[in-house]
This record gives C-alpha cells, structure tokens and sequence, in this order.
C-alpha cells in the first residue's frame, strides 16, 4: 500500500508516498480499507516539531482521524463492509495513522457510523465535530439561551462551533483577526474583528470558545458576565502555556474556566454527533479536498493556514 512515512522533521514540500506492507490484523485491532481523512494542526506539529521526541517510534504513519470501511474485523463486533470512522488515542503518534490506504487500529477507537453523507463530507466530521462537540455542550453546556463568543472562529473547528451553536438557537459572536476573513463568518451573528483586546467591547457574554488559546485567553475571561464560562480548546496563536499562572489573579471572580482535549471518543458520542448533523441538515464546511496522490500539496495548504474550512484528502 502507499503512506507517508515520517522518520524526522519533515516540511510539507519534502513530503512524499512510500510503499509498505499492509498491515497483518491482530487480536484487538482492525482493519480498515480509509477512504479519507482530514487534517488537522497537530499533525503539522508532529511534522515540524514533535517527530524529534523520543517517544514518537519511527517511522510513523501520521494522520489522527480517518473514515473508511472494515477489511478485517478480527475478533470484534464489526463486519466486513462497516462504514467507520476512527480518531485519536494515539493515532498518529503511538502507532500507525491514517496518512495510507490502509489503517490497522484499535478496535475502542473504531466507531460505526449510519449516514447519508458523502465520504467526503464525513471525512471532514469525526476530530473536528467531536472537539466542537464536547467543547460546546460537556464543557460549556450551550443552550439557547446562551451568548456564544468563537474566538478564533476562521478555522474547521470554529465553523463547526458555529453550525452546531446556531443549530440550537443560541447568539454567535465570531472573531477572526483577519479583516478579509470577516465574510467568512457571516453566519455569525455578530462577526467582529480581533485586535487582541475584546475588554470591554462586549456585553452579556455568557459562554465563549477560546481557541486562539494562552496568547488571549486572560481578555477572553475579562469579556464575560458573572456566571460565565469559557472553555479552552485551541492554541491557533501558537502559545501553548503560561509561565507563572496565578488562576486567583487570572480567572475574574465568578467567572468559570475549563478546558476539552478530544482523545476518548465513544460510540454513543459519536452516534449523538451523526445524529445532531442529520436532524439540522449540516453540511460539514470542507474547505479543500486533495487526492491521496497530491498529499505533497495537501500539506503544503495545511501548513500555510490559508484553507477556510477542513482540508479533505481522498483515498478511494
């Protein structure tokens, strides 16, 4: 089958297919012929910085998510045929992703999935659906009741964020640092643009979505109305932590924070996302969609930022 293989850094203009062998199936694992995958930040990450770890057993296949079909079931509940879609825990990192024809991965992270969504359009669903998800309604608890605030909002996961937030009736303000990019978010209810202080420019926000992350989180708290929570899901600005954190001093009196990291997907939570997409007519926001042969280019756009919506390859 061909891959990507990764041995070190790898910038997305050296990126090329090899031939390896398909994966021989074991107890525990399957097998799954990928028709797509999407791609996601982390995985320029790994590229670019994390591959140097000591951790990261090369050569590895990237790619954390991935939809396709069961070849092999092994000794699971699934059946040869099964439209799957798998994410995280490890994907990518631990053991083999989903940058190949072929995926062999653990069956607790293997989820069946009843759509009538193009392959294309599913691809584009299982990391970026699941973290808006889990962001929004275990983290945040939205209602419709709710003043959202996305900051950060011109990326997949923040035009998911938004499908969902509207779906249900709550307001949505959208912030992007971009003035070209304010038609974007249009969708929005109010589409403002990020000078990195929002203090003060808001009123009667309720929730919010930080994902630009640490670089703005302290102002996104400082925007929020007594009772409010934000959740911290993002790091699109490319600051990872704080130095010297004093949460007593950080987080504003009465004001919540929490944080969701996507890797413990289930079943029934997956079966919630499908069914949500369904019952609102959604259509996940594919904002590029490559061949598995120009998979050079796919990650050249992944890494320059410039795609608006998820960025597709196709396998089939």
């Amino acid at each position: 089958m061909k891959a990507v293989l990764l041995n070190g850094v790898t910038p997305a203009e050296k990126i090329t297919l090899s031939e390896v062998g398909i994966p021989e199936v074991r107890p525990g694992w399957v097998l799954v012929k990928v028709k797509a995958f999407g791609m996601n930040h982390s995985e320029k990450i790994l590229r670019l910085q994390e591959i140097e770890n000591a951790y990261i057993q090369k050569p590895i296949i990237p790619g954390i998510e991935c939809v396709g079909e069961i070849v092999h079931a092994s000794d699971s509940h699934f059946h040869k045929g099964q439209k799957v879609v798998a994410l995280m825990g490890g994907m990518g990192r631990e053991f083999h992703g989903s940058y190949a024809e072929y995926a062999m991965l653990p069956v607790n992270l293997v989820f069946g999935v009843d759509t009538s969504l193009s392959w294309k359009e599913i691809a584009a669903v299982p990391e970026t659906y699941f973290t808006a998800w889990g962001s929004l309604f275990e983290c945040l608890n939205l209602a419709k009741e709710d003043v959202l605030l996305i900051r950060g909002a011109t990326c997949a996961l923040g035009y998911a964020a938004m499908q969902m937030a509207k779906a249900i009736g709550s307001k949505v303000i959208a912030t992007t640092h971009k003035e070209d990019k304010l038609p974007l978010i249009k969708q929005a209810d109010e589409a403002i643009l990020d000078t990195g202080k929002l203090q003060g420019h808001l009123s009667h926000v309720t929730k919010a979505l930080e994902l630009v992350g640490a670089k703005t989180l302290h102002d996104t708290l400082l925007c929020m109305e007594k009772g409010g929570i934000v959740c911290h899901t993002g790091i699109l600005g490319g600051v990872y932590a704080f130095n010297r954190f004093d949460p007593i001093k950080f987080i504003p009196n009465g004001v919540y924070l929490t944080g969701f990291y996507s890797n413990a997907p289930t079943q029934e939570i997956m079966e919630s996302i499908f069914s949500f997409i369904s019952e609102h007519n959604l259509h996940p926001c594919v904002g590029a969609e490559f061949d598995f042969s120009n998979i050079k280019e796919a990650c050249m756009a992944l890494d320059c930022g410039k795609v608006n919506g998820k960025i597709v390859v196709s396998v089939i």
